[in-house]
């Protein structure tokens, strides 16, 4: 009842007022923007918040004495506990910042280099995004380390019978995202995790996807590693978070060597500083960090489970509406997806259906969206896709369908 009384309350013109962006005009059309799982549209909350610390309190964090430094510092680990109790990680110092997903998994790829050898198995899923991907192939060729994929069927689902038969004493690592950014497809990570354990492999989830529409616990999950960027969640590029569990945390090296990931340093010998400054070497993006916590009060506020049920509205509404155009093919019909939709018209090169719809003010985003083997799968060059986010309208929805149809008849 909680749940619905609070979705009747979802008032998406309201919400849309906090949006600038939104007002905007392309090419003498008001802006669709339908390219939220590339990155979301930031809130005038959390500029607010980058305005207020460049305007206030800039200066470097952990090391000053003075008023300001302090109170950076105290913004700044603020944050950092926004960010712990959203994911619900058991301890701040589990909270590792980044520059985004993308790095997080980089740190946490060159961490194994020094606890793989030549024949250990690492796991990763057919659907994943090319960050996702690339480390670990390098991690391979540095440790002789052996890659397989978990494959994928038809509708953009994990063919889950095979990953059990993948998995065995040599699996060390499992990785793959919580959900595909090129389908939508929300992937059984629980199940997943609990299969990996049972051989003692640690599991990284790519959450980027996920973040914007589905409020992950990584105590419950028992994840090993979660890693997301803040600018699919309102917030500013350039900034994202690992959790990573503290045992885990403690055996990886650190990742880059500088200021503040030190407790002591001579020119005989270094010793590292605890957790969480081990892995975060160099000032960090403070205004960034302080703006990610603003961008989770900003979300948490609307709420998740308003979030992902209207957003789910707009998929369902969307995807019903593609489905009468003559010739179209939609990728990735999950059980379970969040609001995106990846799709063809027959004889049609998604590119031109792209530029067209963008004529009429249409955002939508065309090609591989990095991750070819998904698109090599399908046996396609590419998708166009549209992805939803809590600010847009069925009205929209409905001249996108139409922008859609006109660029179709137009290279016909």
């Amino acid at each position: 009842m909680g749940q619905h009384t609070q979705v009747k309350a979802f008032d998406v013109e309201k919400i849309r007022k906090d949006f600038p962006i939104l007002n905007r005009e392309v090419n003498g059309y008001p802006l669709v923007y339908l390219d939220n799982a590339a990155t979301a549209q930031t809130p005038v909350q959390v500029m607010d918040a980058i305005v207020d610390y460049y305007s206030n309190y800039n200066a470097n964090i952990h090391r000053g004495v003075h008023s300001l430094s302090q109170e950076a510092t105290d913004k700044y680990e603020q944050a950092r506990i926004k960010i712990q109790k959203h994911f619900n990680a058991e301890k701040a110092h589990e909270i590792i910042f980044t520059s985004g997903t993308t790095h997080g998994i980089n740190m946490v790829a060159s961490g194994f280099a020094s606890l793989l050898k030549e024949g250990d198995e690492i796991l990763v899923s057919a659907l994943e995004h090319h960050s996702n991907i690339v480390p670990w192939q390098m991690l391979c060729e540095k440790t002789g380390a052996i890659l397989k994929v978990i494959p994928m069927n038809q509708n953009g689902e994990l063919i889950y019978s095979e990953l059990e038969k993948l998995l065995g004493d040599r699996t060390r690592v499992v990785f793959l995202n919580h959900v595909s950014n090129a389908l939508g497809t929300v992937n059984p990570i629980k199940k997943i995790i609990d299969a990996a354990h049972e051989f003692g492999a640690a599991v990284l989830i790519d959450g980027a996807q996920a973040a914007p529409h589905i409020k992950a616990d990584v105590q419950e999950l028992d994840v090993d590693f979660y890693v997301v960027s803040a600018h699919k969640m309102c917030g500013p590029t350039g900034v994202g978070m690992l959790y990573g569990k503290e045992e885990w945390l403690e055996k990886l090296p650190p990742y880059q060597g500088g200021g503040e990931m030190i407790a002591t340093v001579s020119f005989e010998k270094t010793t590292y500083a605890g957790l969480p400054h081990k892995f975060e070497a160099g000032t960090p993006n403070i205004c960034g960090g302080i703006a990610f916590g603003a961008a989770l009060d900003y979300m948490n506020a609307i709420g998740f489970d308003a979030i992902a049920e209207y957003e789910h509205g707009l998929l369902e509404y969307a995807t019903a509406k593609l489905k009468e155009i003559e010739g179209m093919k939609i990728y990735g019909e999950a059980s379970e997806k969040t609001a995106v939709i990846s799709f063809n018209v027959e004889g049609l090169h998604p590119y031109d259906i792209g530029t067209l719809v963008d004529k009429m003010g249409i955002a939508v985003r065309t090609g591989h969206h990095c991750a070819q083997p998904v698109m090599e799968f399908y046996k396609i060059p590419g998708t166009v896709r549209a992805s939803f986010a809590f600010y847009n309208t069925t009205e929209e929805v409905d001249r996108f369908i139409e922008a859609v149809k006109k660029a179709v008849m137009m290279l016909q």
